[in-house]
């Protein structure tokens, strides 16, 4: 059942590409783990995929501590700044910042561990009340504090959209975190190859509007109880 799943969002991803002209290897899958157990994540990896997104730190660390390790982790859920120390170094990327006290404390702790911490800005494009994200006005103060931290590597944005019935109503949330990030990559003269956008019900649209990597979780591991 596991690999079928697997399978199938790698058709989807797949199918996607094709009709918008993109190759699948342009597109990397993040397995959305939270809420699952370590053999859960264990079985998924003997399947062959490898990169495995989690939410919260107290339920991410020790599950990463008991899953194979050469497994690799990026974290996409609200990083707490009382947490955020705990995340530099544990995971290759970091899909959330959204404001410059988060990005100050983890320039400060990636600079304790002598490391550098790859991170995205998360953007709330819908302007959303009720969801995390910089709004994209303050998205240059944001990028220019992160682009300018010494031990942070501005990797690209992330997205989480409205939410609609019809998948496609997301592509105007994708197609504007797109046009933000290739303004950022024009005034910082930075390669932001990471788009992060995308999720079970919407990977289609995301892809079609480019993309990098799609967070999913519920077809690829079932509803959570």
């Amino acid at each position: 059942m596991v690999l079928k799943r697997l399978a199938r969002v790698q058709e989807r991803i797949a199918g996607a590409c094709q009709a918008c002209g993109r190759e699948p290897a342009e597109v990397t899958l993040v397995a959305v783990s939270k809420m699952q157990d370590a053999a859960a994540v264990a079985a998924l990896a003997e399947c062959g995929q490898t990169l495995f997104g989690e939410s919260y730190i107290q339920e991410a660390l020790p599950k990463m501590d008991a899953t194979p390790p050469e497994l690799v982790w990026h974290f996409i859920g609200h990083l707490q700044r009382n947490k955020a120390k705990l995340a530099v170094g544990r995971f290759a990327l970091i899909h959330t910042v959204d404001n410059v006290d988060l990005a100050q404390i983890l320039q400060k702790r990636a600079a304790a561990l002598g490391i550098t911490q790859a991170v995205c800005i998360q953007v709330n494009v819908a302007g959303e009340a009720q969801k995390s994200g910089i709004d994209p006005d303050g998205l240059p103060e944001l990028a220019d504090t992160v682009a300018q931290a010494p031990n942070l590597t501005l990797e690209g944005l992330m997205v989480i959209p409205p939410v609609f019935d019809d998948p496609v109503g997301a592509r105007p949330a994708f197609a504007r975190l797109r046009q933000l990030r290739d303004g950022l990559k024009t005034r910082l003269a930075l390669p932001l190859p990471v788009l992060s956008m995308g999720m079970s019900g919407d990977l289609e649209a995301a892809v079609m509007e480019g993309a990098s990597h799609l967070r999913v979780g519920t077809d690829l591991f079932g509803q959570r109880l």
